[in-house]
């Protein structure tokens, strides 16, 4: 009996992504179930969007998670190191990811139909994480003055809402390396896609730092993963209006 090519590709996007994980584990830039969830994301990309679809999250955890480990003892003697060493867990994953992974799985359902505002959304939505950590990461250790995005009063680096000229500058970076992978990649076919996912992506980076500022103390369930998923959505879905208002 022949396997159905539904099946078989999947197969493939599966065993693809475990042997692979199994290989990498061994490096500590995830935890164990980090690294399990990391597998089926990538799992869900391949399938949907190819290899190039898996690459593009490969290349957000490789920069992101270098970023995060530089000057990560100083970060850690002050207490605004991430946890576990700088490893990320599920839920960095997912509040990092879930966006592109719905934009990809919508793809696919789709028959790449709407294909052009699809990949901007997608693209979007890491150039706004990244962009994020970037931000995050090297403000904390290099950041000298350190405001609140609302109000501008000083607060010590690691406070929610809190930017630097240096953690914004950074934040510039992360994201325009993600939207130069994108276009590396084929996700953006044209320079206006590609301005549109870095200004889109760089915009959230600063949304999420205001939301911070403004709700993310006050309400229990908003931890940073759930504030994570809700800048990457704003990214995706901003980027999509323009690009629509722009084509048409």
């Amino acid at each position: 009996m022949n396997l159905s090519p539904f099946l078989l590709e999947w197969g493939y996007a599966f065993v693809l992504n475990f042997v692979l994980i199994a290989l990498a584990c061994r490096y500590p830039l995830l935890t164990k179930s980090g690294w399990i969830n990391a597998g089926v994301l990538g799992t869900i990309l391949y399938g949907c969007l190819g290899w190039k679809g898996w690459l593009s999250v490969v290349i957000y955890l490789c920069l992101g998670s270098l970023v995060t480990k530089l000057g990560f003892s100083y970060k850690k003697l002050k207490g605004i190191s991430e946890g576990r060493d700088g490893r990320r867990g599920p839920e960095n994953v997912w509040g990092s990811a879930a966006t592109g992974a719905i934009m990809a799985i919508l793809y696919k359902l789709l028959h790449g139909f709407g294909q052009y505002f699809i990949f901007i959304g997608f693209a979007a939505s890491f150039s706004a994480k990244l962009g994020d950590t970037f931000g995050s990461e090297i403000g904390k250790r290099w950041g000298k003055r350190t405001f609140l995005i609302t109000n501008f009063k000083p607060m010590p680096p690691g406070t929610d809402g809190a930017i630097s000229l240096e953690g914004t500058l950074a934040s510039i970076l992360g994201s325009f390396l993600m939207s130069l992978s994108m276009i590396a990649l084929g996700f953006l076919p044209t320079f206006a896609s590609f301005l549109i996912v870095f200004a889109c992506g760089f915009f959230a980076t600063l949304l999420e730092s205001v939301f911070g500022a403004l709700y993310q103390h006050r309400i229990k369930w908003l931890t940073n993963e759930v504030v994570n998923f809700l800048q990457t959505s704003v990214g995706c879905l901003l980027a999509i209006l323009i690009a629509f208002i722009a084509k048409y």
